[in-house]
């Protein structure tokens, strides 16, 4: 087992989470794009993740991995429209049963009320006050145990407000238990709508275009070339909040999109690093920052322009790959990167373990906690990432559902396409494709090379771990795939 803390002295967990914040629009990550301070400042005092990856690119299935520390098809939450059971175990239940104070503000996403008999609404916190569905930016409106309310003011303030009113009433009672703090934001997720405060931070200075944003997608499948996610071709007007110039070249269209929509975005982001320096500020001043576990975490990643895109959901590297950074000044050498494969659904018995708590026994991810603290720890860690992308009526983006395994080197990928009809179709799928990419050779993934012979070897073996990942953790292929020689 790991250094775990002592009962005198179990630390706090400030959970920041964010949605759709790519890591490479953070500066810890080494963004090009803008600065993040803040959002710095906790990884060079703690340890950066280069290789943490969603199960499940989507905000509804990511939140619920991450408290429940189980897979899509173990907690229910498969796509966004698939809500949680609340009553299910999760980090922050387990807690609470330990004597933790619970509080939860921001984005929950995952349902609200009661269906079938099912209450999606939080479960397992003293206080929760969240955002009504999706959420608005500005006046946004919010849901507690009291009932329905307008919140004056912009969501990502208004959400740091009242995490912090949370925090004050505990100090003001004297409560000596320790606390878990989740504040998740809806920022900077679509339509990127910036406070007054930051508008126009970023419309001065031309934004860098990332090396892929010219990707014709000609290389890959019919999968990939089919989404409406294009920032040529799907950003809206009201994306953009205004007509696009007249008498432009289709290039030039494309590059001006790109321009307002990161402008946008980035604004959004610069106000979600305000507001954690605002939450990390608190507890400097309140002399809990070494006794507290704080954690910053986007749901999923995304794409900012690369292959020209915007958006998620594929099992490409921009949309699984989620930013992490987590400080706990006692336990966790500061400046420290991990490189190891770790995913959302490893996050939860993490937490537990910093805790001193042994996980549920229905939480299928390995916590890292061992890793980031030297301490010895009897589970191996992961040689892979199993995904599954399960939104098989996704209408507004055309994107198929699939799966695949991802090694250090190489990321296989199966389109097995439920529910995207088109005409002439008779079984109302498109047929099923493979993709595979070699990071090393290729770390844009601007080649499929899952039909080279050079690679036969290599798919094989990795169909086969495939096979065996999905065996591992409970899932189970889809009836199209052809079970791997040697399996």
């Amino acid at each position: 087992m790991s250094d775990a803390p002592t009962d005198a002295r179990r630390p706090n967990i400030l959970f920041v989470l964010s949605d759709d914040h790519a890591s490479h629009a953070i500066g810890a990550y080494g963004s090009v794009v803008n600065t993040t301070p803040h959002l710095d400042s906790i990884a060079g005092s703690g340890v950066r993740f280069d290789n943490l990856f969603a199960t499940n690119s989507l905000c509804s299935p990511s939140r619920a991995s991450l408290l429940t520390g189980t897979y899509s098809h173990e907690n229910g939450v498969t796509t966004l429209d698939t809500f949680l059971d609340a009553a299910q175990p999760t980090f922050v239940t387990q807690l609470r049963d330990a004597g933790y104070r619970t509080g939860l503000v921001g984005k929950w996403h995952m349902g609200h009320g009661e269906s079938d008999g099912v209450s999606h609404d939080p479960h397992g916190f003293d206080y929760w006050d969240v955002l009504v569905d999706q959420g608005e930016y500005h006046d946004p409106r919010f849901l507690s145990a009291d009932g329905l309310r307008l919140e004056t003011g912009y969501a990502t303030d208004v959400i740091t407000d009242l995490a912090i009113r949370w925090l004050d009433s505990l100090e003001s009672r004297g409560e000596a238990a320790p606390w878990c703090l989740l504040t998740w934001h809806k920022a900077p997720h679509r339509p990127w709508e910036p406070d007054e405060a930051h508008t126009g931070r970023y419309a001065t200075t031309p934004i860098p275009v990332p090396r892929t944003f010219g990707d014709d997608l000609g290389a890959r499948s019919a999968t990939a070339r089919r989404a409406r996610m294009s920032i040529a071709d799907d950003l809206t007007e009201e994306d953009l909040k205004q007509s696009v110039p007249e008498g432009l070249s289709r290039e030039d269209e494309a590059l001006w999109k790109y321009q307002r929509y990161m402008e946008d975005y980035l604004a959004c982001v610069a106000a979600v690093d305000d507001n954690v320096g605002r939450l990390v500020g608190w507890l400097g001043e309140h002399g809990q920052l070494d006794d507290t576990v704080v954690v910053y975490a986007s749901d999923q990643g995304f794409f900012l322009g690369d292959h020209g895109w915007f958006d998620k959901r594929f099992m490409y590297e921009e949309s699984i790959r989620m930013p992490f950074v987590m400080s706990y000044p006692r336990t966790v050498p500061a400046g420290t990167t991990h490189t190891g494969f770790v995913s959302n659904v490893d996050v939860a018995p993490t937490l537990l373990e910093a805790t001193g708590l042994t996980p549920h026994p229905r939480m299928t991810g390995r916590s890292f906690w061992p890793d980031i603290t030297g301490a010895h720890d009897p589970k191996p860690p992961h040689d892979g990432l199993y995904y599954r992308y399960w939104m098989h009526d996704d209408r507004s983006h055309h994107v198929g559902a699939h799966y695949g395994f991802r090694t250090d080197r190489y990321c296989l990928i199966y389109f097995y396409n439920d529910g995207l009809g088109v005409p002439g179709c008779s079984d109302d799928r498109y047929p099923p494709e493979w993709e595979l990419y070699d990071l090393a050779e290729d770390p844009g993934q601007l080649w499929n090379v899952a039909d080279d012979p050079n690679y036969a070897s290599v798919r094989s073996d990795l169909e086969r771990r495939l096979w065996r990942a999905q065996a591992a953790v409970g899932d189970a292929p889809h009836p199209d795939q052809p079970r791997p020689f040697g399996i």
